[in-house]
């Protein structure tokens, strides 16, 4: 196999293989990612061409958030008992599907089970629970680190290739661009099948960091069914506190990303005579910026407190949506918001999956952040049907981001009474 060549490469350079299992990891985690940011750059497009409203097509890109949410306990509990690989290549093969037969829809229903349904089932197997798996498998040292570039790759994905994807829309069509990015996950399936291994054991080796003289976590049973295993992981998690309130701010963390800035920014900028290319731009502006601040997350969340890095990134989170309706969308109002809310975009994760980690151990680390994850995607399910309804009924998206930004500095003082759980192990 490419993975056992590749292995003696970067032992030679005493290279941990761990490092090849990150740089698949974020190529998959960008090029699925793309396929749920780029549903937002063809809500006006399919309005024009089939006279759908913008609520009938927030329902179906609510029901994918949803999904993507949901799915992500049971993804980790799947990766636990078939393995990283198998699971990846069946989630994207399955979002091309969904992807490739959504280029013939004429009606809503259609949209909706194919964007909802099929598409959001296959990228919640690959959310960001994938990346917390890799991270706390193959990672002692550097977890938080890894976590960061994973989590930055999966932000990154939904912004940058927003220009690319509106440039083609406006150029040919959404269907030339809905191709292109058919072909990107076709590509990253061949990748995940030559290099993707399952845990460190595979390739005869410790945890990156691990120290030799302790054993490493054992795995999960392989036969464990995986509606008990995800489950009885809820089970255990919802009797402490800590769960909750992290499950509680990442609904809050999804609403005001996902679900409001990630499928509603460009209807925004329409509504402001912004044309869709300059939205899709500071969009991939804000990919840029979040690229650095998640990264920048990850090295601090190894090194300083994970309650109080959350408490000032949904603070200033919340600051950014609030003060947004008084840029008046102008380019340098704009470009302002752009630097800071891309910073915070979702550095989130790591202190997150950090704070999980530290909790719950790291063998079962992936299947309660799917849990925490499902928290974050039911807050985006349920923003970007309100933003939508908003828009449709109150002729207005401003009422939606003044009320993700209030719950962002709600969030920023919840967080802080995790400092007093004394069950929870410092990370």
């Amino acid at each position: 196999m490419l993975s056992t060549w590749i292995s003696a490469r970067l032992s030679r350079h005493d290279i941990h293989y761990g490092w090849a299992m990150v740089a698949v990891t974020f190529l998959t985690a960008l090029v699925s990612a793309a396929s749920v940011g780029a549903p937002g750059v063809f809500i006006v497009p399919l309005q024009k061409e089939f006279g759908w409203s913008n609520a009938e097509i927030s329902a179906a890109l609510s029901i994918r958030l949803l999904l993507f949410g949901l799915m992500a306990p049971f993804a980790a509990a799947l990766m636990n008992r078939y393995g990283l690989r198998n699971v990846v290549v069946s989630a994207l093969i399955t979002i091309v599907t969904g992807l490739f037969l959504s280029l013939f829809v004429t009606r809503i229903w259609q949209l909706i089970l194919l964007w909802g349904f099929v598409v959001g089932l296959g990228t919640g197997m690959t959310a960001l629970v994938l990346g917390a798996t890799v991270a706390t498998r193959w990672f002692t040292a550097r977890r938080g680190l890894v976590v960061g570039i994973l989590t930055a790759s999966s932000a990154t994905g939904q912004l940058v290739f927003l220009p690319v994807l509106a440039t083609l829309t406006e150029l040919y069509s959404w269907r030339i661009a809905m191709l292109a990015l058919c072909s990107m996950m076709l590509i990253t399936a061949m990748a995940v099948l030559l290099v993707m291994r399952d845990r460190p054991s595979d390739m005869a080796l410790l945890p990156f960091g691990h120290n030799s003289d302790q054993p490493a976590a054992p795995p999960s049973p392989a036969n464990a069914p995986i509606m008990s295993t995800a489950l009885g992981a809820l089970k255990d998690a919802s009797q402490n506190r800590t769960f909750w309130v992290l499950f509680g701010t990442f609904f809050i963390c999804g609403a005001s990303t996902n679900g409001l800035i990630q499928t509603h920014f460009i209807p925004l900028c329409a509504d402001y005579s912004i044309p869709a290319t300059g939205a899709a731009t500071l969009l991939a502006a804000m990919g840029i910026f979040d690229f650095i601040g998640t990264i920048g997350s990850g090295w601090l969340s190894d090194r300083y407190d994970n309650r109080w890095l959350l408490f000032w990134y949904y603070g200033l989170r919340g600051l950014s949506l609030v003060f947004l309706p008084f840029t008046d969308f102008t380019f340098y109002g704009l470009s302002l918001f752009a630097l800071f809310y891309g910073l915070d975009w979702i550095a989130t994760v790591p202190p997150t999956v950090r704070l999980t980690a530290s909790t719950f151990g790291s063998e079962r680390a992936n299947l309660i952040f799917g849990w925490i994850f499902t928290g974050h995607q039911l807050g985006a399910a349920s923003v970007a049907l309100a933003a939508g309804l908003s828009r449709t009924y109150l002729m207005s998206y401003l009422p939606a981001f003044f009320a993700a930004g209030v719950l962002c500095l709600i969030a920023s003082l919840a967080v802080l009474s995790i400092s007093r759980d004394k069950r929870l192990a410092v990370a």
